[in-house]
């Protein structure tokens, strides 16, 4: 249901979306509409400025679609005359194959005023035919499409019938992703390209769709804790094997292991370290790494893809980027992800002023966010009912939904904030209000509190990792912004034209206080944003104010860990001196997949560089 939501929403904006009057949320100022505009007045410059508009290149509606069969092979139409390039593919086998990958072909096919052929029986058969398909009539074809700048824009599969005249089939997208994980079930999420009823088998019980749809989530229940099982996926009359693992039992102290990264976007230096918006390469070598290293989850923390765009169909084509390099992992344990600056989809005015895309229900970056992605749904609603909620009856922020939220795992739990929520990447917040890069509001920070106590009661943990994209001590990229901005403490969100109560360095020191003066079990802060890996450790002699000072200091009751490690492909970072640097222990700006080792009572960290296995740190936290 999600795919047909995502794809209806897509197909709205790229047909006439920026054409309709949406109501404005009342949580905004000074925007409005004049002749069907949606414009923003800058009371600095006395002026109104139009929206920008203007409709990307590449979107998934365009990219991703089936082609159209043919007697010799296929030919693609992306009805576009402007898209010109190459089209690389090859066969897929899926059958005894841990990870499927397409094996390209020696030629290519090129695509002309947005149109592409590629000759099967030419090309694929005889010596070249190691799926038989010219005695099955069925194969899987991967392709790569590349444009004429030589940027790689999509890798797609399509499922083929046919010995002569070829016709595609139903095709598994994306995935099969294993998520929301327990003891005694899993989830196994998939999409489809077209809608049909799919099928789930585990230990000859079949679990099943209850109706056709693009967007598939199967639940399997009455497992035992921490037990591999194989799971076959069935659609339409193909049919592909993986497996899971389910969580260690809620309380068990045994071990296990489970890895962490954050900001994948696109790097520099060509080739696969950008797909359309995001590191494809680092991104795969890190979740089979984490495979080899029998990791049974993964925590990605925000800046999966470039972002920053105005359409939310763009951003859809990132994300299924970012997710394809993710299937290396995904399709057997999970990887669960959470919101970061670049995940934001704006309405964007002219001079770089933007705000978070609405109608929030439709379009906005959390929304988006939580069609592409199934995370658990207990975190809170949104900043609707807060003390400055503008409006009692109407919804004026977006919702919390599957972009805030916490998991159990064993004798641990994982609390995943948003630190990019109603973000509006501008510098005229104050004018059109908005959320600043690294605030966490009222709500959330309500229900953090809520979260952490009721986990601190809770017998059965031992261990609270808090996970949030921006580091509440930045220490090499970020010192303008994050929890920081340069020891700024007016900057805040404003809602209605009006500035919350607090600053962000108060905000900061809230959120410590509540990790480590209220909690005994709180062990660290996991971020990203900031393109390097460092560790440091926050204590009662840390210099955390800026000078002059002139509020209260909180009170560093007990030793508590920070790690930042934003180093999963995105351009790096080097180290800036700081006020609290000499609390750095660690800092490296080398590709950095984290694997924690939970025993017992006991932590350990290794912290090693999937590109090339180098180990840049070990060391045990508790």
């Amino acid at each position: 249901m999600k795919y047909l939501i995502l794809l209806t929403v897509a197909l709205f904006i790229s047909t006439n979306f920026y054409a309709q009057e949406v109501a404005i949320p009342q949580s905004y100022s000074n925007i409005e509409y004049h002749n069907g505009k949606l414009r923003f007045y800058d009371k600095s410059n006395n002026t109104w400025i139009d929206e920008v508009t203007k409709a990307p290149k590449y979107t998934y509606s365009k990219i991703v679609k089936d082609p159209i069969g043919t007697e010799t092979g296929i030919r693609f139409d992306f009805q576009d005359t402007t898209i010109n390039g190459t089209i690389y593919y090859g066969l897929i086998k899926t059958e005894n194959i841990e990870f499927p990958q397409p094996v390209f072909f020696k030629r290519n096919a090129k695509i002309n005023k947005g149109k592409a052929k590629i000759n099967i029986i030419k090309r694929l058969s005889g010596k070249y035919d190691f799926v038989d398909w010219e005695n099955t009539g069925k194969l899987i074809l991967g392709y790569r499409i590349v444009d004429e700048a030589g940027l790689m824009i999509y890798d797609g599969r399509i499922n083929l019938r046919g010995k002569g005249h070829f016709e595609p089939d139903v095709t598994m997208l994306e995935g099969p992703f294993v998520t929301l994980q327990k003891d005694y079930r899993v989830s196994i999420a998939f999409k489809t390209n077209k809608p049909v009823i799919c099928s789930v088998e585990v230990d000859n019980k079949i679990y099943e769709d209850d109706t056709p749809v693009y967007d598939h989530l199967i639940h399997v229940i009455d497992l035992e804790p921490y037990s591999e099982y194989k799971y076959t996926v069935k659609y339409g009359d193909w049919k592909e094997t993986y497996s899971f693992k389910t969580a260690r039992q809620k309380g068990s102290r045994k071990p296990f292991v489970w890895a962490y990264a954050s900001d994948s976007r696109a790097g520099a230096g060509g080739g696969e370290r950008e797909i359309y918006g995001t590191n494809y390469y680092i991104v795969k070598k890190m979740m089979t790494l984490a495979k080899a290293k029998g990791a049974d989850f993964f925590q990605f923390t925000g800046d999966l893809i470039n972002g920053y765009t105005i359409s939310p169909d763009q951003t859809n084509l990132e994300y299924a980027n970012f997710k394809h390099a993710m299937e290396f992992m995904g399709r057997y344990a999970p990887v669960n992800v959470a919101m970061g600056n670049h995940e934001v989809i704006m309405r964007s005015f002219k001079g770089r002023i933007s705000v978070d895309r609405f109608p929030y229900d439709q379009c906005s970056a959390e929304k988006i966010f939580a069609d592409n992605f199934v995370n658990p749904l207990n975190g809170p609603e949104g900043e609707d009912g807060a003390k400055y909620d503008p409006g009692a009856n109407t919804v004026d922020f977006p919702s919390y939904k599957e972009n805030a939220y916490y998991y159990t795992y064993g004798n641990m739990a994982m609390v995943v904030m948003n630190s990019n929520y109603w973000y509006a990447p501008s510098r005229k917040i104050p004018e059109h209000s908005g959320n600043l890069h690294g605030y966490i509001m009222d709500n959330q920070l309500k229900w953090l509190k809520e979260t952490i106590n009721k986990l601190e009661k809770d017998n059965d943990i031992d261990h609270i990792f808090v996970t949030l994209h921006t580091p509440a001590f930045p220490n090499g990229g970020h010192s303008k912004d994050d929890m920081w901005y340069g020891g700024n403490n007016d900057r805040r969100a404003y809602v209605a034209g009006k500035p919350l109560e607090k600053g962000i360095i108060e905000r900061r020191d809230e959120i410590l206080d509540i990790l480590i003066n209220q909690s005994q079990k709180c062990v660290m802060m996991l971020n990203g944003d900031e393109h390097n890996y460092n560790r440091m450790v926050i204590d009662s002699t840390i210099n955390m104010y800026p000078e002059n000072w002139d509020k209260p200091k909180l009170k560093i009751s007990r030793p508590f860990i920070q790690i930042t490690n934003g180093a999963a492909g995105a351009p790096y970072y080097s180290q800036e001196v700081l006020p609290w640097s000499d609390h750095v222990k660690k800092f490296s700006t080398l590709n950095a997949l984290m694997l924690f080792t939970i025993d017992g009572e006991k932590i350990y960290l290794e912290v090693v560089n999937p590109d090339t296995f180098e180990v840049i740190e070990k060391v045990c936290i508790k």
